[in-house]
């Protein structure tokens, strides 16, 4: 049926919500406006004027189109080249969705998103309805088929994969931030042992490169391993220059609510690497440089002021 401006005025009013949700249901930027779309199109063929609570409507299908996502992209993740990481999203994005309480900010943070691959299908849905949009176990119930007790077993379930999976406890934006300067510091230095002052003891190192640019296919584990890493991946050659194409940009900045360092190469994001940042230092670098997964952030850099770098790489 053809829609009215008023049909398409309550869908434009529900698609920052709906990509919100779909971004941390499935990790990915591209994936979370695909299945927005199919929502449109299911939204366009339906009798909409005989839909009680469209937003409700709005969310049981985005929610089932994205537990499609999740069940193949599982299939998919089997044959991807090295370590599989979500798609980061630089600050002021608004797919990052409502940041007004811990629950929600830690919900989308990129360490969390990649603790989330260990979830279900049904275990990521729960967890995102309840714990970044306050959805209640009745309502969470309806848009997944289930009984409201099988909803809130499932919720518990997740919420105790997740807290498993977690490191020590966070500390505040600003002294995480003074914490990954600090980093990037040592890192330039040409020396390991103030990197691994900085590091926890367990502290992990993991790259995405998707098979489009190097990556090593397994983590860097213990904090001497990731900090001869690091201390090598800043370290000047004319070799990685070559392999680039020029001698990138290094910002500080935030992704995904939290610290991070962006590299940049003509105006071009080429590497986001996310620490998560910890009380008793930095227990793991996520480092996404897959180009598929670096276009909406290279959109988002080229829109926004982001200062100067702090100096250039290699």
């Amino acid at each position: 049926m053809a829609l009215t401006a008023d049909h398409m005025d309550r869908f434009e009013a529900s698609m920052p919500r709906l990509e919100a949700i779909a971004y941390r249901m499935l990790g990915s930027a591209s994936d979370a406006e695909d299945a927005v779309q199919d929502t449109f199109l299911r939204w366009q063929a339906a009798d909409i004027d005989r839909i009680e609570v469209p937003e409700a409507w709005l969310t049981k299908v985005l929610t089932n189109l994205c537990l499609n996502q999740l069940t193949s992209a599982r299939a998919r993740r089997e044959t991807y080249v090295g370590q599989w990481l979500p798609e980061p999203l630089l600050a002021g994005d608004p797919m990052l969705g409502p940041a007004d309480t811990a629950e929600q900010r830690e919900s989308v943070s990129y360490a969390v998103l990649a603790l989330m691959e260990r979830l279900t299908p049904n275990e990521r849905a729960v967890y995102v309805l309840r714990e970044a949009f306050d959805y209640p176990h009745r309502r969470i119930a309806e848009i997944l088929d289930i009984t409201e007790a099988a909803g809130q077993q499932i919720f518990h379930r997740a919420k105790k994969h997740l807290a498993d999976g977690k490191a020590r406890t966070e500390i505040d934006e600003a002294a995480a931030r003074r914490i990954v300067e600090e980093f990037l510091d040592a890192a330039t230095s040409g020396r390991t042992e103030p990197l691994v002052r900085l590091l926890t003891q367990d502290a992990v190192a993991i790259g995405d490169g998707g098979g489009k640019v190097p990556a090593r296919t397994k983590a860097f584990e213990g904090a001497l391993a990731v900090a001869t890493f690091m201390r090598g991946l800043f370290k000047p050659s004319k070799a990685k220059r070559a392999l680039v194409g020029g001698s990138p940009e290094v910002y500080s900045t935030t992704a995904n609510g939290a610290p991070a360092v962006v590299v940049v190469l003509d105006g071009r994001v080429i590497g986001v690497m996310c620490p998560e940042v910890t009380a008793g230092g930095i227990a793991a670098f996520r480092n996404q440089a897959n180009p598929d997964k670096l276009e909406r952030a290279t959109r988002r850099w080229a829109a926004t002021d982001h200062g100067e770098p702090l100096f250039h790489a290699f």
